[in-house]
């Protein structure tokens, strides 16, 4: 039972956070006027898909990620050469509709022509023969025509609606907007879980006590608040903390104020663990009591959303430094064990977990390496300071190359995840 929860609660946490990020590209593609060709979850063979509003909707295979497909990002896929016989079929304006590249004879009423040019990006005209004629003729095409090749049909694409045609704000914009939703998704979660649960008090207000803690052992219950600790005021549980992690094995002289309004002092003896950096510190074995109130629950939403940013570009700055080895990094397998260990602690950890995978999806996207999101920002950033895009070609075989080695080392993190999980 508790496998078949985490498989759902991964395929939908999995397909929220790539429809968010691919939603937000999608949507500042069409509000810019670029022709989205694909929207796709996944990778690799087709499982669903359907058409709607001149881009193609798909669930593929892979659950590694996703894309939109914009038109000009890519070079276009079919290219009309001088000598090419095409078929044409006509729309009620009297403009080509449909350009059959090849089965031409599955198209009985198309007018087969010898192409002698062809521009389908800015003046949208084919110029060439009737098979057998010798007077050139110019077919105008429709801004919405389709090649057919295969019998399968690919909408054409001019320039206009093509990425490089846009403002480098346009282009930034679009490129951008895909971690930006991701953000937006954690803010949104995390209001969610404050309207539900509450919100992190104020006070050095007690929530729960752990059964045969320090903090037990020396009666601290459900809602008692701490006001004093070795005569020094206590307003925040930052405040309480910090002085309990700096003190462990040594005892502390608190007052504490009980939910009935009596004030009581009492003595705790921290117990020493080793924190995730190594360091020894004190805790008592209590957690942060919430709080409801509406005002805050906003508020919190992005303070949270901040707070966990920093704290994932810290540990992304340690990686970098070599203070984290590459064996810390998870790919899907670890993150599905992950997953597995949350799903078990509660729904409401649950989404904690999946706001804070769509913080990481977006930093991780903004890094400026080939084929990511920030990768493509930095060639726009070069592009906006010389005056010049540069050479498509270059930067296509640069992302390329970058992707090559990213699916690479999604191969390595997989692989130490499964020899931490199975081996």
């Amino acid at each position: 039972m508790f496998l078949l929860n985490t498989v759902i609660a991964f395929i939908l946490m999995f397909g929220l956070l790539v429809f968010v990020h691919e939603w937000g590209h999608l949507i500042f593609a069409k509000r810019s006027g670029m022709l989205a060709r694909e929207f796709a979850i996944g990778f690799g063979p087709k499982v669903f898909s359907f058409t709607k509003n001149e881009t193609l909707y798909t669930i593929r295979l892979l659950p590694i990620g996703g894309y939109v497909r914009v038109a000009g990002e890519d070079p276009e896929i079919i290219e009309l050469k001088p000598g090419h016989h095409i078929g044409l079929e006509y729309n009620h304006d009297g403009k080509v509709e449909k350009i059959i590249v090849n089965n031409k004879s599955k198209h009985p009423n198309a007018q087969v022509i010898e192409v002698e040019r062809a521009d389908l990006d800015h003046d949208l005209v084919i110029e060439g023969y009737e098979i057998g004629e010798t007077t050139k003729q110019t077919f105008p095409v429709d801004r919405k025509a389709f090649f057919i090749m295969d019998e399968k049909e690919t909408q054409i694409a001019p320039y206009d609606r093509q990425f490089a045609s846009k403002t480098v704000g346009q282009r930034a914009m679009q490129l951008f907007a895909g971690p930006m939703m991701n953000f937006l998704l954690a803010i949104v979660i995390f209001i969610i879980l404050g309207l539900v649960q509450g919100v992190p008090s104020e006070r050095a207000l007690i929530g729960t006590v752990q059964t045969d803690s320090p903090a037990e052992e020396a009666g601290l219950v459900n809602g008692d608040e701490i006001t004093e600790i070795e005569g020094q005021p206590i307003s925040t549980w930052e405040e309480f903390t910090g002085i309990v992690q700096e003190h462990p094995e040594e005892e502390l002289e608190m007052v504490v104020l009980h939910e009935n309004g009596v004030e009581e002092p009492l003595t705790i003896v921290p117990r020493k663990i080793i924190d995730v950096e190594g360091n020894e510190v004190g805790q008592v074995g209590v957690t942060l009591a919430f709080e409801k109130s509406f005002s805050r629950t906003f508020e919190y939403g992005f303070t949270q959303t901040y707070e966990t940013t920093k704290l994932i570009l810290v540990n992304l700055g340690k990686l970098i430094t070599g203070q984290y080895s590459l064996d810390m990094i998870s790919g899907p397998v670890g993150i599905y064990d992950a997953t597995d260990k949350v799903v078990q602690t509660g729904f409401m950890n649950f989404l904690m977990w999946t706001a804070m995978l769509s913080i990481n999806l977006g930093i991780i996207n903004l890094i400026p390496l080939p084929a990511l999101d920030g990768g493509r920002l930095l060639f726009i950033g070069i592009e906006a300071v010389r005056g010049k895009p540069i050479d498509p070609q270059k930067e296509g075989i640069v992302h390329f190359i970058g992707f090559a080695l990213l699916m690479l080392l999604m191969l390595v993190v997989t692989w130490n995840d499964i020899q931490r999980l199975f081996l």
